[in-house]
């Protein structure tokens, strides 16, 4: 999986995606593990291979709010811990069986001092993280969470069925009774 992911960008030559690979470790998380918890610091970036995870913070009133969920073929860490040093502001939790591919930091940070490529592939991922922290910004904004619902329907038929509801509904900002009103008007 890892080598068809690289080569799917098209910036490594095959003798480098044959070295990238043997810097990961394969991990599997049972449902309800976690990746990493609030004030832990993160040290690692991993690629889902299978499962999906949850990510999430809780608020003044200790309500868990889910913001963000993670899909195969996705990357996964807490950046801002992972970019600073700094403790965890999010819990990262599997909602499914996972399947990971874990690369540590401090491989990563040889990796882009030696190799220009990476700080390329580095730059792409930080303009991904971007564009999906930008999206659900406007989508908080702009879109009502009939709308919302729908988008993650698009863009995510094969996993919606696995979401659990409550954590769905957080995710978009309502009630699980709302939910339901929402689920009943848009058909799969």
């Amino acid at each position: 999986m890892i080598a068809t992911y690289f080569r799917s960008i098209g910036l490594f030559e095959e003798e480098e995606i044959n070295q990238i690979v043997d810097l990961f470790e394969y991990k599997k998380l049972n449902k309800n593990d976690f990746f990493i918890k609030e004030n832990q610091r993160c040290h690692e970036v991993a690629l889902i291979q299978s499962g999906i995870f949850r990510s999430f913070y809780s608020s003044v009133n200790k309500e868990d709010i889910t913001y963000c969920f993670r899909f195969p073929n996705t990357w996964i860490a807490a950046y801002s811990s992972f970019i600073t040093g700094g403790p965890s502001v999010e819990n990262m939790q599997a909602i499914t069986p996972v399947e990971l591919w874990v690369i540590r930091k401090n491989i990563i940070n040889k990796l882009a001092s030696n190799n220009l490529k990476w700080m390329t592939y580095l730059k792409m991922i930080a303009e991904e993280q971007y564009l999906e922290l930008e999206k659900r910004v406007f989508q908080l904004q702009k879109e009502t969470a009939s709308q919302r619902y729908a988008n993650l329907i698009k863009d995510h038929p094969a996993f919606i069925q696995q979401l659990p509801l409550h954590y769905l509904a957080s995710y978009l900002g309502i009630t699980q009774r709302h939910l339901s009103r929402i689920r009943n008007q848009i058909s799969f």
